[in-house]
């Protein structure tokens, strides 16, 4: 462990101790009976409830800085009570029904910053950021409540390359985070090959963002983890819902079957394959212009004719078997096909055509039993099964040679968990997971003849446990785990503590400190840059204990909030490390492109957020700062140099308006240039290898882009909602580079190579639900 590292950990135990000291100074609680006395008088409200639902109930006194929709968001995690508003002045407070059991094992878990970002966007005193998408109302460029294009409007969390479905977090590659999909790792997030996320904005429920301090049960990833949810109750409504864009068209609906089962329906499909338009010409040029597609001798091709299309669905199943037990089944699909026809003319000026195409799909299927025991025990079991497969084949008729490509993902698991509130401050966590991924590669071209097909498998083993404090005052919250891994193919032992530690200082003020451990084994490499035609150039690979390590890393962080008077600042500091990373893996387009070594990256840097709300207005700004360095003991000469990723500030900026019915957001988003190698000024003409400069030593042009989006709801009859929406993207049309490379072309002529981020976009739905 490296003294950087040491340092900042005995700092973190430090003020650990200190908090701990100064949060058990208790403040009095009083009976909730009479906070909602004082809540009443404050905000001219009325609360309506039984005697015996709130007797009994002690807690502090809330915030006074807080509006009532904090109040109320407060007391429901506080009190594990329903607090349903009837209209602007009169609240019920009900007790929960058994369907809530698992917010019932969270009520430990305390929402202490709302609105975020804009409403229905939280964080809590355990480090992470949790989404509502039901009470979410826009974000720029946003005309849906997506929960990837969510998250990149986070600090510290931003595509480099623009994709909605590459996220880098402080500076990891989209391999490195884990996303769950109702307790389903995803292997693929998006279509249009990561221009759109593939989760339906309308059936997911809420989504919540691990950047540090993740919880011990979760595993086999050394960045972020994101997990998504649909709704978890049952309705005693039917909902429908159905909308268009200018790619797509999709529905949803949540139907009660009895009143202990319903189910939950989405899909999606684009109609790309019929009807083009400017937003899809904006997306094919973005993805398929530095690809096969464009890539063919345009002296002898006379047509080319491309047809793209995706579609997904998934399904939810909720059955409350009693009083104390419920079973969910999951579904989830996800396709995109893309085949194209090329004509040709041949010497003897026929013609000839060929055909190409490219499928991607995943599927995934999760089971999961909730019961709560005596003694208030609450145990969950949870069977899930993931598959992704990746299929090409290419047909090259300027060298008369066919190309068949594979990569296929399967993962099985099954995790136990049990836990127990002990009291009103202290929760324990126990549980268990098995995973077996198995990573399937296969190649087969025609001309030359050859053929190859490997398939590896990992099995892991998996013990976890965490205990949840708080001090009486409430003040101090304390999460202190850790996760034990065995992984049984490499024989090897992986322990993993994780902690997350929040303090309130004062009214206004909170001090964070987050911390964690991690590690995986299955992870991304690009071996040829033309893999999969160019397009979808990463292919997914197990660790082997050789050429493809365990990866691991470590990350610190501390921070301060202050939240007063409807103006909330967050500034935060960190520092990860990751090691075990291979050069395969980070998508080197210069002298290390072909070239294999075992590195780690180094991140420092810090993530500032300031938010101000007057009346009908949300305003904020972010800036992130980082310095992301790799080092190589064979590349470079063992010399640190800039990562790929290493994008060292990066500001955005935003500014909401909201009045009734009607929903505008301007957004602003610059960051300094990605790093990359430019060619030596003398090239040596008898070599075909271009001799490069110090490697990442240049950055490409500043980016900047504009977007905009507007959402008007309005209801055709009493039972029919309506709302359409707008939005641009890259309002300005401002030319973007985000990525440069060099190659060779048939006279050995160097050639520069600029990928561009999307152009002026524009894009409009149209939804109806009832």
């Amino acid at each position: 462990m490296n003294k950087k590292l040491r340092s900042l950990i005995f700092y973190v135990v430090t003020s650990l101790v200190c908090s701990l000291t100064y949060g058990q100074q208790q403040e009095e609680q009083q009976p909730l009976a009479q906070i909602l006395l004082e809540i009443e008088n404050k905000y001219d409200v009325k609360f309506s409830f039984e005697t015996k639902t709130i007797e009994g109930i002690l807690i502090t006194s809330l915030p006074p800085n807080f509006n009532l929709d904090q109040v109320i968001n407060q007391l429901k995690l506080i009190t594990n009570l329903n607090f349903e508003i009837l209209s602007k002045r009169f609240i019920a407070v009900t007790l929960k029904s058994n369907s809530d059991s698992e917010n019932a094992i969270q009520q430990l878990e305390e929402v202490v910053v709302t609105n975020y970002l804009t409403k229905g966007i939280s964080k809590t005193n355990n480090g992470t950021i949790e989404a509502d998408t039901k009470d979410f109302q826009i974000l720029p460029g946003l005309i849906a409540p997506d929960v990837l294009q969510i998250a990149q409007k986070l600090p510290g969390i931003i595509s480099v390359d623009e994709r909605i479905s590459n996220i880098n977090v402080r500076g990891g590659t989209n391999d490195q985070n884990l996303i769950l999909f109702e307790g389903i790792r995803m292997y693929q997030t998006g279509h249009f090959f990561g221009l759109i996320s593939a989760f339906n904005p309308y059936l997911s429920d809420n989504f919540t963002v691990f950047k540090n301090g993740t919880s011990a049960k979760y595993g086999n990833a050394v960045s972020s983890t994101i997990t998504i949810r649909n709704s978890n109750d049952i309705k005693e409504k039917t909902n429908v819902g159905i909308g268009s864009n200018l790619l797509s068209v999709d529905g949803y609906t949540t139907i009660p079957l009895s009143k202990k089962m319903a189910l939950q329906l989405a899909a999606r499909r684009s109609f790309t394959d019929l009807l083009v338009s400017n937003t899809y010409d904006s997306y094919f040029e973005r993805i398929f212009k530095d690809s096969e597609l464009n890539s063919s001798n345009n002296k002898t091709q006379l047509a080319l004719d491309e047809r793209f299309l995706f579609h997904d669905f998934n399904a939810k199943l909720l059955y409350d078997i009693d009083a104390s037990s419920k079973l969910r089944v999951n579904l989830i699909n996800m396709y995109n096909n893309l085949n194209y026809n090329q004509v040709f003319t041949t010497t003897n000026n026929n013609f000839q055509s060929t055909e190409s195409k490219l499928n991607q799909e995943s599927f995934g299927l999760s089971t999961t039993y909730a019961n709560v025991l005596k003694n208030d025990v609450n145990l969950s079991t949870e069977l899930y099964f993931s598959k992704y497969d990746l299929y090409a084949r290419n047909n090259d008729i300027t060298n008369n040679q066919i190309v068949k490509q594979e990569n296929k993902v399967e993962d099985y698991g099954a995790r136990l968990d049990i836990s127990k509130v002990v009291s009103p401050s202290l929760k324990i966590n126990l549980g268990y997971q098995f995973n077996e991924i198995a990573v399937t590669n296969s190649e087969d071209i025609i001309n030359p003849d050859f053929m190859s097909i490997t398939k590896e498998i990992i099995r892991t083993h998996a013990l976890f446990g965490e205990v949840v404090r708080f001090s009486k005052s409430r003040n101090t919250y304390f999460r202190l785990g850790a996760r034990v891994n065995y992984f049984n193919q490499l024989k090897a032992l992986i322990i993993e503590p994780r902690f997350a530690f929040n303090q309130k200082l004062s009214e206004s003020f909170r001090l964070e400190i987050l911390g964690e451990l991690k590690s995986q084994t299955v992870s991304q490499i690009i071996d040829l840059q033309q893999d999969f035609l160019g397009i979808e150039k990463r292919r997914w690979q197990l660790a082997n204990g050789r050429n493809l390590p365990i990866i691991k890393s470590q990350q610190v962080s501390a921070g301060l909030i202050y939240n007063q008077n409807d103006l909330l600042v967050t500034i935060e500091s960190y520092y990860k490390n990751v090691s075990n990373i291979t050069a395969q893996s980070q998508g080197f387009q210069n002298q290390f492109q072909f070239t294999n070594d075992i590195g780690s990256y180094t991140v420092i840097g810090f993530d500032f957020l300031i938010n101000k709300r007057i009346k009908n207005f949300s305003t904020w700004v972010s800036y992130s700062f980082s310095k992301n360095d790799y080092h190589f003991e064979n590349l470079n000469k063992g010399h640190s140099f800039a990562n790929t990723l290493d994008l060292q500030h990066v500001v955005n900026a935003s500014l909401i308006y909201n009045l009734s019915n009607f929903k505008l957001g301007l957004g602003f988003n610059w960051h300094s240039g990605k790093p990359y190698t430019t060619p030596t000024s003398q090239q040596d003409n008898n070599n075909s290898i271009i001799e490069y400069n110090s490697p990442n030593h240049s950055r490409l042009p500043d980016y900047f882009r504009t977007d905009i989006s507007a959402i008007y709801n309005f209801r055709i009859s009493n039972k029919v909602k309506a709302n359409v929406g707008a939005s641009v993207w890259n309002v300005f049309n401002h030319t973007n580079v985000v990525n440069r490379y060099y190659t060779n072309d048939s006279e050995d002529s160097l050639i520069k190579n600029d990928n561009r981020s999307l152009k002026f976009t524009p894009n409009v739905s149209f939804r109806l639900s009832f």
